[in-house]
């Protein structure tokens, strides 16, 4: 039977086919949490550096992700929205510190379930970069999936490192290159295992002590 004889059905159809990401959207969303209200998980005194509000877990609920910090301190936080019959809010459920002389803000994006932080830290010799998490619903917490690290000469005054980390394949990969008179000089790239076992977002390493780096 061809629906196109029955313009009707054909309507019912794409109704009942839309019905889900409707209902998806149109979810009761917990209020907004403004500055006031996330005072007590920043640092003292602390100010939010940038915020993102999407969904993280994929439950269609909007959680909340941001960066704050004060003249000594930055924290990453992520909090998880939930709401139900008897009530609706947010409940933290990852927290990693951050450099703490940040040469601009943080970008914070989700992709296809992914928080992405990417940040960039220092002076003259700085640290770029890239951690990537995934919620755990099972354990209720972040869990980092991937990180990619660098650190270079900004005046290109020294040798520079990157470190490419994939923690679910429990593959690393090293990168160096040797600055000279003529610029700099790739070296060939080491690649080694590392643990499968997860890491959360509290226990992820530093950049600085991925590139065991003393400051």
């Amino acid at each position: 039977m061809s629906l196109h004889r029955f313009p009707h059905l054909l309507f019912v159809v794409c109704c009942v086919m839309s019905a889900a990401p409707c209902i998806a959207a149109d979810r009761i969303q917990p209020a907004r949490m403004e500055a006031e209200d996330l005072v007590s998980y920043m640092p003292d005194g602390g100010v939010i550096e940038i915020r993102l509000d999407q969904d993280v877990t994929g439950d269609g609920l909007r959680d909340l992700v941001f960066v704050a910090r004060n003249d000594e301190t930055r924290v990453l936080k992520v909090m998880v929205a939930y709401a139900d019959e008897f009530d609706m809010g947010y409940a933290p459920v990852g927290e990693m510190r951050m450099g703490d002389s940040p040469l601009g803000d943080a970008s914070l994006s989700v992709k296809k379930g992914v928080l992405i932080v990417e940040d960039l830290d220092g002076g003259t010799t700085a640290i770029q970069s890239l951690y990537r998490f995934r919620f755990d619903p099972k354990e209720n917490r972040m869990r980092l999936i991937g990180d990619d690290v660098s650190l270079y000469s900004r005046t290109n005054a020294h040798d520079s490192t990157s470190i490419s980390t994939n923690r679910l394949a429990g593959v690393q990969i090293v990168k160096r290159s040797v600055v000279g008179k003529d610029g700099y000089t790739d070296q060939p790239e080491q690649k080694k295992q590392v643990s499968k076992a997860p890491v959360w977002m509290e226990d992820a390493p530093s950049p600085a002590k991925t590139l065991d780096w003393d400051q």
